[in-house]
């Protein structure tokens, strides 16, 4: 299944995605895409139903978050063997983990302000997995049993907070903003394998980034054992997995980044795409 929210910010309905694209109103059977119905009986439940039963939704619709009641957005930092050498840092022994705010989440298509002053704002295609039931000491063999499904996620970051102002990564990760989710939640079974899927970012038309989740150090389900060993993943939480290579930070003869007026495009194979332009927030 593909679900999504549509709506207003603070004000998105539950929706499916049918066979042929239209999407269907799901808030006669759930009052949102979080928690309580992404776990293994209530994704089990939205599947019973025939999405021609549901009320289409016409017209332009703004995409949400494509998962609501998210309590930790946790990340996954130089999860690409590429992507380390281009960030002149080495290959982890262990996964690099940072926290994004929760508040930084938004819709996919959403605005992305650049930061006061800032100079270094950066895009990272991701993979995200959004977590179905709780895991805590869950074995690899087991993790993906927890994974409710599959999303895009833009990891926009601030290169200068996040290295040049002191020692943890947080700051330059969680501004308003930094965190576009969509714009659809993929059920597991319907993504099959996630260490099999096409992944690109484009800046103002550019292709700058073009890879695969076949090339991530640590899989998704060595990423949530890993996490699950010192935390409590919650229904509802998102971890974003890394990016390959093709940052900003990574461009040559010299590093480059956005201002106001860019236009940045992103997907990955059948997870959808997301379009954002960056603006001014001074």
């Amino acid at each position: 299944m593909k679900l999504c929210r549509v709506g207003e910010a603070g004000q998105e309905r539950p929706a499916m995605i049918d066979a042929e694209g239209g999407i269907r109103d799901l808030s006669g059977h759930v009052a949102d895409i979080g928690p309580d119905a992404i776990g293994a009986e209530g994704l089990a439940r939205l599947a019973a139903i025939d999405p021609a039963s549901l009320p289409l939704i016409d017209g332009a619709v703004r995409y949400g978050p494509c998962v609501g009641g998210t309590r930790q957005f946790v990340a996954i930092g130089l999860n690409y063997a590429d992507h380390a050498a281009e960030s002149n840092l080495p290959i982890p022994e262990e996964p690099v983990v940072f926290n994004k705010w929760v508040s930084c989440i938004q819709g996919p298509n959403d605005p992305v302000p650049v930061p006061p002053g800032s100079r270094k704002t950066d895009w990272e295609v991701e993979l995200g997995v959004i977590i179905g039931t709780e895991a805590y000491q869950v074995d690899e063999a087991a993790a993906l049993d927890h994974v409710a499904g599959y999303c895009v996620i833009n990891d926009v970051s601030e290169r200068e907070w996040q290295q040049e102002r002191g020692a943890t990564w947080d700051k330059g990760k969680g501004f308003p903003g930094f965190g576009p989710i969509g714009p659809w939640l993929v059920t597991a079974d319907e993504v099959g394998d996630p260490q099999a899927l096409a992944m690109w970012l484009e800046v103002n038309g550019k292709r700058v980034q073009d890879g695969s989740s076949a090339t991530m150090i640590f899989t998704v389900a060595q990423i949530v054992s890993y996490l699950s060993r010192f935390m409590r993943l919650l229904p509802g939480d998102v971890i974003t997995t890394g990016t390959p290579p093709g940052v900003g930070l990574g461009q040559k003869p010299e590093p480059w980044y956005l201002k106001s007026g860019d236009v940045v495009t992103l997907g990955i194979e059948k997870l959808g795409s997301q379009r954002q332009e960056f603006v001014s927030a001074d």
